[in-house]
């Protein structure tokens, strides 16, 4: 097989024919979907409606209700934790506000947590991986905001309700639209190089499913920089940050208020007890889980740990029977295949195409459609397949810069550009090959507009929150989710952690639960948290070959 500047002959073969009708592509828009017809490729290609992809869970506080299988089997496996291992007496560290998770949603709750009153040296956050090896700052695109004269956060509000197909908690759907303006603010306070025009206003574009141009990014490394300045912030502040130490369960006290967690150490083996009065979860998503087989775009550590523990201590669930499968993940070459391609490139122009060169979708769908079209059109015939036999659809990006103009590809999308470069492709050039990548953990445990859990002590937010987004998420509101309810989760908790007091610490939710799997004659090999994926053996090597 020959390759022609990255791709194979007959890949070149395909997109000769694009180029052939790119013209064309570009002066000629397709329409967006009637609802009817959305409602069609969705049922016909989303794995959010295939009956197989999820069953219900017997055991628990939603006992009945339908979840992922993946979400399922976590819920339903052994606790990692065995309480006999545990002196509970031996208190490691004892702070008022114990923080689960380093990402974006956790560093916010700190230092507004720390502004609300709570001194620096008695909070602590406490992660998995490294502060920020979070998917807050693997994203790309954008955050969304209303603070344009022709937008309004009503409007956000709107976009925000009728992208989760009318699920969301309409209460969170409001905070996330109202506290949008003044996040931007604060982050300008803070230092963020938001994209701007010359006369200073923010550059903002169109994401997919909203009906204003509200995306506010920093090049293609929108979450980066945001990350880079929140971290910062919270280094400098002295908030401690302890690594490589995940927290396996939640601790209740003796009143059934929870009041610390167990972390385990990767790098010593030994178990760590932390005692707090109160406990904000911001663990993420659980991409790694590779739900139905599809990749992810997550981040190594994303395995829905936070699920399992607040499952575990009774918290309830949300709208865990979707997925967000992002339309734009890489198929190919095959070393980046799962890895986000922003969307981002679609906003700025980008039309997808299938193997002849031809538009069989609007670009900015909400991304549940979009995702379904792309798998229609592959499962139909009318995508390309690798060498690695990975499926796929151009996303035809020299449009960029015959629609803005030479140079524009290089100025907004300089991280796409040289991860393409690595691999010989020169997106610049050439389209590239995309397919839709398990990228978003649309539900989680349920919480109020202050964070608040159904477990009191227990505050949560971002990704592993559930009622934000309803059954499926906009574009850009991810980043502002963790920044909105990061920092009202660190307000609300600050004022609980204020006046509370903690009882005898108490691991008895954990033999409880193993008792209900008994009850329910559920048997699992597996044991949960996960902790870390699993990507030994010939079942793991072939998920890919799986999707079709």
């Amino acid at each position: 097989m020959e390759y022609i500047d990255g791709y194979p002959d007959y890949m070149m073969d395909s997109i000769k024919k694009l180029e052939e009708k790119r013209q064309y592509n570009i002066d000629n828009d397709i329409k967006g979907m009637s609802m009817e017809d959305r409602q069609k490729v969705l049922g016909e290609y989303h794995p959010d409606y295939m009956e197989e992809s999820k069953r219900e869970v017997r055991v628990g506080i939603d006992k009945g209700t339908v979840m992922y299988n993946g979400i399922t089997d976590l819920l339903e496996a052994k606790p990692v934790l065995d309480p006999k291992d545990i002196d509970l007496t031996q208190i490691d560290y004892d702070v008022d506000l114990l923080i689960i998770g380093g990402g974006g949603a956790g560093t916010v709750a700190s230092l507004f947590a720390h502004e609300s009153g709570i001194p620096a040296d008695k909070i602590l956050i406490i992660t998995k991986l490294r502060h920020g090896d979070a998917n807050s700052m693997m994203a790309q695109g954008g955050i969304q905001a209303a603070d344009r004269p022709e937008d309004n956060p009503a409007i956000h509000y709107l976009d925000i309700y009728g992208g989760g197909h009318f699920t969301n908690k309409p209460e969170l759907a409001k905070a996330l639209a109202l506290d949008a303006p003044k996040i931007i603010d604060w982050h300008v306070e803070l230092g963020v190089m938001y994209d701007r025009h010359e006369n200073g206003e923010f550059q903002e574009l169109s994401g997919g499913g909203t009906s204003r141009n509200r995306m506010h990014s920093a090049k293609d490394y929108t979450g980066m920089e945001l990350l880079r300045v929140i971290r910062d912030r919270a280094i400098n502040l002295g908030i401690p940050a302890l690594e490589f130490c995940p927290v396996i369960e939640l601790l209740l006290d003796d009143r059934g208020v929870v009041s610390g967690g167990i972390a385990f150490n990767i790098e010593t083996g030994e178990y760590h007890i932390i005692r707090a009065k109160g406990v904000i979860l911001a663990t993420g998503g659980s991409g790694r889980l590779h739900l139905e087989n599809y990749p992810t775009s997550n981040h190594y550590g994303a395995t829905g740990d936070g699920l399992v523990m607040a499952y575990h201590a009774g918290a309830n669930l949300l709208d865990l029977d979707t997925i967000q499968i992002h339309p734009t993940g890489d198929a190919y070459p095959e070393a980046v295949v799962g890895i986000l391609s922003t969307e981002k490139i679609r906003a700025l122009g980008a039309k997808p195409l299938n193997k002849d060169g031809e538009q069989f979708v609007f670009p900015l769908e909400p991304r549940d459609v979009e995702s379904a079209s792309f798998i229609r059109e592959c499962k139909t015939g009318k995508g390309l397949v690798t060498p690695t036999d990975m499926p796929g659809v151009w996303l035809d990006t020299p449009m960029i810069d015959i629609i803005h103009g030479p140079g524009t590809i290089e100025e907004k999308l300089a991280g796409e550009v040289r991860k393409f470069k690595r691999f010989g492709i020169d997106m610049v050039k050439h389209p590239i090959l995309v397919y839709p990548t398990l990228h978003y953990q649309n539900g989680g445990v349920e919480t109020t507009e202050k964070g608040e859990t159904k477990l009191p002590g227990l505050f949560v937010a971002g990704e592993v929150s559930g009622g934000v987004h309803g059954k499926n998420r906009l574009m850009g509101n991810s980043l502002l989710d963790y920044n909105v309810f990061g920092r009202r989760a660190g307000i609300y908790a600050a004022e609980y952690v204020k006046t509370r007091t903690v009882g005898t610490l108490s691991l008895a939710h954990i033999d409880n639960y193993n008792k209900m799997l008994a009850e329910a004659g559920v048997v699992s090999k597996e044991t949960a948290p996960m902790i870390l994926p699993e990507y030994r053996g010939k079942e793991t090597l072939a998920r890919a070959l799986d999707i079709l």
